[in-house]
This record gives C-alpha cells, sequence and structure tokens, in this order.
C-alpha cells in the first residue's frame, strides 16, 4: 500500500502569505515613485502634444512642438550637439576613469584605500565644490590661472575663459570629469571588494596568468550589474548637466557654445512659461537617455567574450 502524498498547500499559502507582506512594505515606495517619477513623464508626453503656458488652459496643437523643434529651433540643434558632445566624451571617459582608479586603489592597503576612497567622493558629496574651479579660472587677473600666465610672460592680459568658445567646453567636461565619477567610482570600489577571490584560483588552474586576462575574463564579468549602475549613472550625470554651466558660463553662453538641453528646458519652461514646448525637449532628451541605455546594455554584455571560436 502506497503512502499518500501530502498536499503541498501550506507552503504555497506560506509563499502566499510572504509575497503579501512584501507587497504591502512595497506600496508607499511604489506610489511615491509614480507620484514624483512615473507621473512626470507621462505628463510630459502629453503636454507635448499641447500649447500650455501654466496659466491659460492647454491647447491640443498636435505635432507642432516637434515641427517646430526639428525645424525651425536653431537654439534646440545648438545645444542638442553640445549636450551629445558632453556625453559621447565626459561619460565614457568618466566611466573608464572611476574604473581604472578604483581597480588601482583596491591594491592599496585597506587603511590608504579607505583614505584615497574618500578623497576621490569628496567632490561628489559637496555640492557647490565647483566654485574652486571658477576661482582659478576667473576671468580677472586675480584668477589662479591668469596670474600664472600674466606672471610668467604667457599672457599679455586675462583671460576670459568661461566667456571665450576656445576654453569653455574643454574647461566644464574636466569640472564635470571631476564632480561627476564620484558615485561611479564609490560602487567600482565596493564591486571589486566582492569578487570571490577563488575564481582568480580556478582560473590560474585554468591557465590564467595575465592581469588583463583576470580583469577580462573573471573580474569584469563578476561585477556585470555594478558595471551597469555606474554606466547608468554616467549616462544620468552627464545629460543632466545644466545647473554647472549656468553658475561658471552664465545663460546663455556666448553663442550658445557649451549650452545644454536641461539649461534649455528650463529657460523654456521657467522664463518663457512654454511648458508645452518644454515637454517636448524632455521627451527628446527622454528618447535620447534610453536610446545610449540600450547601447550600454549590448556593449556590457560582451564582456568577457571570447573572440576564439
Amino acid at each position: 500500500m502506497t503512502k499518500a502524498v501530502k498536499p503541498a498547500r501550506p507552503k504555497i499559502r506560506r509563499e502566499m502569505s510572504e509575497n503579501t507582506a512584501y507587497g504591502i512594505i512595497l506600496i508607499p515606495f511604489l506610489a511615491l515613485f509614480f507620484l514624483f517619477t512615473v507621473l512626470p513623464v507621462l505628463s510630459s508626453v502629453v503636454l507635448s502634444f499641447f500649447d500650455y503656458d501654466m496659466v491659460s488652459s492647454p491647447i491640443f496643437i498636435g505635432l507642432d512642438n516637434y515641427s517646430r523643434l526639428f525645424t525651425g529651433d536653431t537654439t534646440f540643434m545648438t545645444v542638442f550637439a553640445n549636450t551629445l558632445k558632453f556625453a559621447v566624451i565626459t561619460g565614457p571617459l568618466g566611466f573608464l576613469l572611476s574604473f581604472v582608479l578604483a581597480w588601482m586603489i583596491n591594491e592599496f592597503h585597506p587603511v590608504v584605500r579607505t583614505i584615497l576612497s574618500f578623497l576621490f567622493y569628496a567632490p561628489a558629496l559637496v555640492g557647490n565644490a565647483y566654485f574652486i574651479w571658477q576661482i582659478l579660472f576667473s576671468g580677472d587677473s586675480f584668477g589662479y590661472a591668469n596670474n600664472f600666465l600674466i606672471s610668467f610672460g604667457l599672457a599679455t592680459e586675462p583671460i576670459q575663459w568661461f566667456k571665450n568658445p576656445e576654453y569653455n567646453m574643454t574647461i566644464i567636461m574636466i569640472i564635470q570629469l571631476w564632480m561627476g565619477m564620484g558615485v561611479s567610482f564609490l560602487s567600482n570600489i565596493a564591486g571589486l571588494q566582492n569578487v570571490n577571490g577563488e575564481l582568480y584560483e580556478a582560473g590560474a588552474i585554468d591557465g590564467i596568468k595575465s592581469r588583463w586576462h583576470e580583469l577580462w575574463y573573471i573580474t569584469l564579468p563578476s561585477m556585470k550589474d555594478i558595471l551597469f549602475f555606474s554606466a547608468i549613472m554616467q549616462i544620468q550625470a552627464v545629460f543632466s548637466i545644466g545647473t554647472v554651466i549656468t553658475q561658471l558660463a552664465g545663460y546663455p553662453s556666448v553663442n550658445n557654445s557649451v549650452d545644454t538641453i536641461v539649461s534649455y528646458i528650463s529657460d523654456v519652461g521657467t522664463t518663457r512659461y512654454e511648458m508645452g514646448y518644454a515637454s517636448t525637449i524632455s521627451v527628446i532628451l527622454f528618447s535620447v537617455i534610453l536610446l545610449f541605455r540600450y547601447v550600454v546594455i549590448a556593449l556590457l554584455k560582451l564582456i568577457g567574450k571570447s573572440d576564439s571560436k
């Protein structure tokens, strides 16, 4: 006589009870996330089809805002090009620098590693740290850069660093790299600390002898999630830059040479009160960020792949 199998109903009920508890815990977060993230995005998409000045009622105009954006707004094309330039240069460069620095510092003694990690993360902790650069590149003779050049006869008069299109883009890129890679650097340090050391021993047995092979086949694949987070933070940083530029170069900058989409949105929405048009620009920016996100995901999938068949 075979023994009857006990039903798994109590286990299923217990799992359902746990899932319900988790769902209840997540309700406040999901509510706030919908209210302050999802709803504003959806509102921007809807408002992009309207003429809205925040005073009178919205007027539906269809695709007129998008037509105006791509065919009649030369300023948008300029700031769009500036934003892409910032993103293409400072994004990958900041991502690589944050990882390389973390990889190098991770080899130091824990005390030294902690001190260096704090020093590299410090710019991300101080919101107005970029004012140091404003003093360094001040447009008068008291600015450190101008004072140095004039003292050694390398310049005869002060250079307007943030007003000159020959210099302002490069200087602001350097400032962005200095300020923007702190979070990525810290996450990479954490990721390197959590790589399983046994994987390196197994790799040595399998024939991996070079540090570069260890990096490509063991270290990077073990921290793909951290790398993805770091890349997303870099994308967010380079595409949201606006306040720093406005504080240093003013708005509008000379010939809109360093203005970005974010600063242009702020001008259109809060100065001109064209919220419908500002929403259209926001939708385009959101679409570009999504595109870059998928490109980053595709590139990260190549990590650890062997080129030999």
